[in-house]
């Protein structure tokens, strides 16, 4: 099974993680914890600073995966021209339904959350639950969006954004 799994990410990939989005492979180190001997993916997230050690042979358990292909991203463009579709629930289980979206790595569900806390310059103000859910969304789909085009987060916000725009529009 390990080897399985060793042969999907490779150091210097760039990976998905749910919980904390783009990251890239360090290395692939061993490390003796509780008297096992576990074989580690160090992933770096380098914007957060922060370095995350995930065993090898759980990495497609916790939901771990290769970026998105250039498919799924146009996709995703395509969902946030879309409508936005919000429900008329209460605030706090339409607030966890979008937290479930944004922690699931999955780049269209991302660009759901985005497209429905969008507001455009003449719209209601947000309230600072929505602009959080909002920031972390757009973040997650921005990063992802950079690395699989290759160009810099800078302009993958601003493709992201005249998409935004253009809807509005």
């Amino acid at each position: 099974m390990t080897k399985a799994k060793k042969s999907e990410f490779h150091p210097n990939d760039y990976v998905v993680y749910p919980a904390h989005g783009v990251g890239q492979i360090m290395s692939i180190e061993e490390q003796e914890v509780a008297g096992i001997t576990l074989e580690l993916f160090v992933i770096s997230f380098e914007k957060d600073k922060m370095t995350l050690r995930v065993p090898t042979h759980k990495a497609s358990e916790v939901g771990m995966r290769s970026l998105s292909t250039p498919d799924v991203v146009s996709e995703a463009m395509k969902t946030l021209k879309g409508k936005a579709k919000v429900k008329k629930a209460m605030w706090s289980r339409r607030a966890q339904e979008y937290e479930q979206k944004i922690n699931s790595g999955d780049l269209i569900a991302i660009a759901e959350v985005v497209r429905d806390l969008h507001r455009a310059d003449d719209q209601r103000e947000q309230s600072y639950s929505e602009r959080q859910l909002y920031e972390a969304a757009l973040e997650r789909l921005t990063r992802e969006v950079a690395a699989v085009t290759g160009g810099d987060e800078v302009a993958a916000a601003k493709q992201v954004d005249e998409v935004l725009v253009s809807r509005a529009a």
